[in-house]
């Protein structure tokens, strides 16, 4: 930063927000669940371009604004490289029959009456194992959205249930990065930290839990009446279904529960899945590459290379199975790393040029109570991930910056962690241009949008924080130093 910067005015800190929010809003109205296909894109870079003219204005130089671009556009290199894995993964994982077993197997287990609530238990519970909302997603979520589709029901009631369920356990594990951060930034420790989440978070679940209940049985399913045996069917005539099948799943868990990063674990899932292709189904394998002038080794080995990097696509005559098992691929996520990548753009030079900072000073004029002070923690945190686009800025910004405000105030650091985590991290999947909502819509193929309403445990964490704070329900004081 040169010596001639100056702090923006609110007005000039404003000014791409708001405009961001208006073209992302008019993004919306034009192109409805297709605007993350470019609309949402042009909206941040052109918002990025006017934000870049403030600062240019205030005494930036390009070389210091394209420089902060660089560095944001690099902290999302580890989702990208993630979402690159989990196309992979999916595209094999279909073709080896690790997802089309999940999905017959899923359809004989579980009822519809009670399928919503089951996908957010079964979600939740493999998450706090193995603190991967994202693995989840990627892995038990694609089959559930697979097995919902052969009873009939909402996919985007079943995605708002996967994510309810995986935020759910992401949050509360001791695995979990987001988790690790939190009190980290806020000065607490870990198992304080997630002690003092169980007040917010375990009713949110328990709402949660209650309104998928209610819909599950009350709700009626258009697969019900046998429509699903069709595709059980079909799937057990051109797969083999075997449970060894799922021995991929069960490296991927236990290699996210043995902490290997999440890059790697997805990419070697995808790999087991491109071997299990050509061990369990090289029928499938071979009508897929659809070369007879290929050796069988060649044959194999093109069809697990074009799964890996274009998807598995299935011909058998049913189109519903068709539609359901032709997925995946690398260059599926291609679209959604071209949003997070502008959106990540955008936040990089509101951050560099001082304006997030800026906006974020003003809010702490409004926090005069402890109930205020929550409330305004919330609402940056939320606004950090709309503006920025990255769950863990949402999480280190406003613990920074409220870090002493909440020292200050003689309120317990576990209360901030708790807050970052009931805001920062819960809502990250709402916004269709921040990572965790471009991954979530990517994997499960359904718009942000669509599955938004559904998420009651991410809707109704943030409201039961803010309720906790302006009633100061469990908001704990400092302890006294012991002499």
């Amino acid at each position: 930063m040169n010596k001639t910067t100056k702090t923006p005015s609110i007005t000039d800190a404003l000014i791409p927000i708001v405009l961001l929010i208006v073209m992302l809003s008019m993004s919306v109205y034009l192109y409805g669940d297709n605007s993350s296909y470019g609309g949402n894109q042009i909206a941040l870079i052109l918002a990025a371009g006017v934000g870049a003219i403030i600062g240019i204005k205030n005494g930036f130089t390009w070389k210091e604004i394209e420089k902060g671009i660089v560095q944001g556009v690099s902290m999302g290199m580890g989702a990208i490289m993630i979402l690159l894995a989990v196309g992979a993964l999916i595209g094999t994982w279909i073709m080896s029959g690790t997802v089309p077993a999940m999905i017959y197997y899923g359809l004989n287990i579980l009822s519809p009456s009670i399928f919503y609530f089951a996908a957010c238990i079964i979600c939740a519970v493999s998450a706090i194992s193995i603190g991967s909302s994202w693995t989840v997603a990627g892995t038990l979520g694609v089959a559930l959205m697979g097995i919902a589709a052969g009873l009939g029901l909402s996919p985007e009631i079943t995605a708002g249930a996967v994510i309810s369920g995986a935020y759910f356990g992401d949050k509360m594990s001791p695995l979990s990065d987001t988790t690790n951060l939190a009190p980290a930034v806020a000065g607490t420790d870990l198992f304080t930290h997630i002690q003092h989440m169980i007040w917010t978070t375990g009713p949110s679940l328990i709402i949660a839990l209650i309104l998928f209940l209610i819909i599950g049985m009350t709700g009626s399913a258009s697969g019900e009446a046998g429509g699903f045996a069709i595709i059980q069917d079909t799937i057990q005539s051109t797969f083999k279904i075997s449970v060894f099948s799922f021995i991929p799943l069960l490296v991927v868990f236990a290699l996210a529960m043995k902490k290997m990063p999440a890059f790697p674990t997805v990419l070697i899932g995808a790999l087991l899945g491109g071997l299990f292709a050509v061990v369990l189904q090289p029928n499938i394998v071979s009508a897929f590459v659809g070369r007879p002038d290929l050796s069988g080794g060649l044959t194999m080995i093109s069809g697990v290379w074009t799964a890996l990097h274009s998807g598995f696509v299935l011909n058998s005559g049913v189109e519903v199975v068709d539609d359901l098992l032709s997925r995946g691929g690398m260059v599926s996520m291609l679209n959604t790393i071209w949003l997070v990548m502008c959106a990540l753009t955008f936040g990089a030079v509101i951050e560099t040029i001082g304006a997030l900072n800026r906006v974020v000073e003003s809010l702490l004029t409004f926090a005069k109570s402890t109930g205020s002070l929550i409330v305004t923690t919330i609402a940056t945190c939320i606004g950090i991930n709309i503006i920025t686009a990255d769950q863990y800025i949402a999480i280190v910004l406003p613990g920074r910056m409220y870090r002493t405000e909440f020292a200050r105030r003689n309120l317990a650091p576990k209360n901030l962690s708790r807050t970052l985590e009931d805001a920062g991290t819960i809502t990250s999947p709402l916004i269709p241009w921040n990572t965790c909502g471009a991954y979530m819509s990517a994997s499960l193929g359904v718009a942000t949008f669509a599955y938004l309403p559904f998420c009651f445990f991410n809707l109704a964490n943030p409201i039961v924080a803010l309720v906790y704070g302006l009633l100061n329900v469990k908001i704990e004081k400092l302890e006294p130093e012991s002499v």
